[in-house]
């Protein structure tokens, strides 16, 4: 884990607490009607349900949720599972990687890593899945690139998924889907992301939501892109991003968030 990893819950824990006590304005209903709201890597805890398992996308559905969150990486044959790190060590402490493991290997080893296929099919149409496409060596990317359109050839690009990456020269690799279908994602400020969504047409970009200023929001709303911010935790934070009028609300809190906004909508306090 690097340092910037280390750091992220910290940094996170500090802009959270500081935008929890920030008073804001009721978006009204027609806002929280739209309100899109994604749980990160499912509705998980990493006790009793792991992140990135069909038991989190499962909970994550029954909150109802608009969607999840998940990561897309390869095993040795080339069956791309979901699992957010390259190795098993932090949610199965197994000192594994997982691109030195055969898909049987794996599922002998770490059971409750599901393949793309079992999501799609326990998920797909059902939630919106925001499929994550880390970045590491790709053997094959021609045969990879046609394994990954097999697994979402159900599915409408857009209307059913959107791709996700940190590293925006994946989507090249994997260009499966229209380009509005891909979503760059950023760790810092968003100003190069968003300039390079825009000359490419993608479908807009995501980040923290103290990173996406008003202006970049205008200006993807005035090229008909979305935008997305995570990792929103609170009511307020929730309000300020709704009334800003940002797309894609990301959340680890996202049953939480959910309820609050069916509770809102249906009249209570």
């Amino acid at each position: 884990m690097n340092l910037l990893s280390r750091l992220e819950p910290a940094f996170h824990r500090v802009v959270d607490a500081i935008y929890r006590r920030r008073p804001q304005p009721f978006p009204g209903r027609e806002r929280l009607r739209r309100c899109k709201i994604i749980a990160h890597r499912g509705q998980h805890d990493n006790r009793g349900v792991p992140e990135n398992t069909l038991a989190a996308f499962k909970a994550a559905r029954s909150c109802g949720v608009w969607g999840v969150e998940l990561d897309v990486r390869w095993t040795r044959d080339l069956v791309p599972v979901v699992i957010h790190d390259p190795d098993l060590r932090r949610v199965f402490r197994l000192p594994l990687r997982v691109a030195a493991l055969s898909f049987a290997g794996l599922r002998a080893r770490a059971p409750l890593v599901p393949s793309l296929a079992e999501v799609v099919a326990a998920c797909g149409r059902r939630l919106h899945l925001m499929i994550d496409l880390k970045r590491e060596a790709f053997p094959d990317p021609r045969r990879q690139r046609r394994l990954l359109a097999d697994e979402l050839a159900a599915l409408s690009p857009g209307r059913d998924y959107h791709f996700l990456s940190l590293t925006p020269a994946v989507f090249d690799t994997f260009g499966v889907a229209p380009p509005q279908t891909f979503l760059p994602v950023g760790q810092g400020p968003l100003g190069g992301l968003s300039r390079l969504a825009l000359e490419r047409r993608y479908g807009g970009v995501t980040g923290h939501y103290l990173m996406l200023s008003d202006r970049l929001i205008r200006r993807h709303r005035q090229a008909a892109q979305g935008t997305g911010t995570g990792f929103v935790a609170s009511r307020n934070c929730l309000f300020r991003e709704l009334n800003r009028g940002v797309d894609w609300i990301f959340s680890n809190h996202a049953a939480a968030l959910q309820a609050l906004r069916d509770k809102l909508l249906a009249g209570g306090g």
